[in-house]
């Protein structure tokens, strides 16, 4: 397909259904990969932006399924330097923990962070981080999912 001078001007519009026919389920082997670029690859698949109708605003509804998710790989110098901190807004309430205990503790939280991170801080954020599912091993429920392998 080539574009032209007034296609320039064209405002591209796909209607919701297409984009429901349309969608890719991405499977992820999550072992041994390091883990911020394990999230910039899934970050990338959950906002599409390699499409070439790539838009901030719009949801293309992507879904990326993360398998062994407890092998994730980790520089030594980021496993202790890392903090992570929560606050409930009540006084003196800053809990802290460490990447190295919160990867011993919950490693799914610890990529769905990173992935949280890397998306843009729109209105939809909390939909495409809806559509990553994590699991800690190769056979799950998510077995009848039929996706592409995100590597190869």
């Amino acid at each position: 397909m080539e574009f032209t001078k007034k296609d320039l001007n064209k405002t591209l519009r796909v209607k919701q259904e297409d984009q429901i026919k349309n969608r890719k389920r991405f499977r992820v082997d999550a072992n041994w990969k390091t883990l911020w670029r394990l999230a910039v690859d899934i970050a990338n698949k959950l906002s599409w932006k390699g499409n070439t109708y790539y838009s901030d605003f719009w949801d293309w509804w992507d879904f990326v399924l993360v398998e062994n998710v407890d092998k994730i790989s980790v520089t030594w110098k980021k496993l202790e330097e890392k903090v992570y901190y929560s606050y409930s807004w009540y006084k003196w309430n800053v809990k802290e923990i460490t990447l190295k205990n919160l990867l011993i503790k919950n490693p799914s939280k610890a990529l769905w962070f990173a992935v949280r991170w890397m998306l843009a801080k729109n209105k939809l954020r909390d939909s495409r981080m809806k559509r990553l599912k994590m699991v800690v091993w190769t056979t799950t429920k998510y077995d009848n999912f039929k996706p592409l392998n995100l590597y190869k």
